[in-house]
C-alpha cells in the first residue's frame, strides 16, 4: 500500500484559499476586495466604462509583471544578488474576442549582472505562478456558481 502524504504547501502565502469580491459601484466600475486590500476595476471608456481603474485583463498583465518581478527578486535574494531597482514590463496584445492573445515580458536588470545571472533570471522569471498559469503549465479548475440574494 502506497504511503499517502499531503501535497507540499505553496511557497510564501501558505493559505490554500483566497476570496476576492467584486461589488458594483456603477456601470462597469467595481470595488474589488482581496484579503483586505481594495482595488477599483473598470473598463476603458472605449468599452463603455468610466476608466476608473484598470480592466480585468489589464490587471492580468499587471499581475504577470508583479509576479515576475517578485519571483526574480526572491531568487536573487536567496543567491545574494543585488538587483537594485529591477523593473518588469508586460506588453499584452488582444485577440479578436477582447481576450489577451499574447504577452511579452521585458526584464530590466542591472548592467552589473553577469551573462550567466541574466540567463538564470530569465529562466526563473518564467517560473512565477501567474506565468505558469497563463502558459497552461498549471491545471486550473473554474467552477461557476450562482447564489440568489
Amino acid at each position: 500500500m502506497a504511503n499517502k502524504t499531503s501535497p507540499p504547501a505553496p511557497r510564501g502565502d501558505v493559505r490554500r484559499h483566497v476570496t476576492s469580491i467584486a461589488r458594483r459601484r456603477s456601470g462597469y466600475t467595481h470595488d474589488v476586495e482581496v484579503d483586505g486590500h481594495e482595488l477599483v476595476i473598470d473598463e476603458p471608456e472605449s468599452a463603455g466604462g468610466a476608466n476608473q481603474g484598470p480592466s480585468p485583463t489589464r490587471l492580468l498583465a499587471a499581475s504577470l509583471a508583479a509576479c515576475t518581478a517578485i519571483t526574480m527578486e526572491m531568487y536573487a535574494d536567496r543567491k545574494g544578488w543585488d538587483l537594485g531597482d529591477v523593473e518588469v514590463e508586460v506588453e499584452m496584445e488582444y485577440g479578436e474576442s477582447a481576450a489577451p492573445k499574447s504577452f511579452a515580458v521585458i526584464l530590466r536588470l542591472p548592467s552589473s549582472l553577469s551573462e550567466e545571472q541574466v540567463e538564470r533570471l530569465k529562466v526563473i522569471a518564467g517560473k512565477c505562478p501567474v506565468h505558469r498559469t497563463l502558459a497552461s503549465e498549471t491545471k486550473v479548475r473554474i467552477e461557476d456558481r450562482a447564489e440568489l440574494v
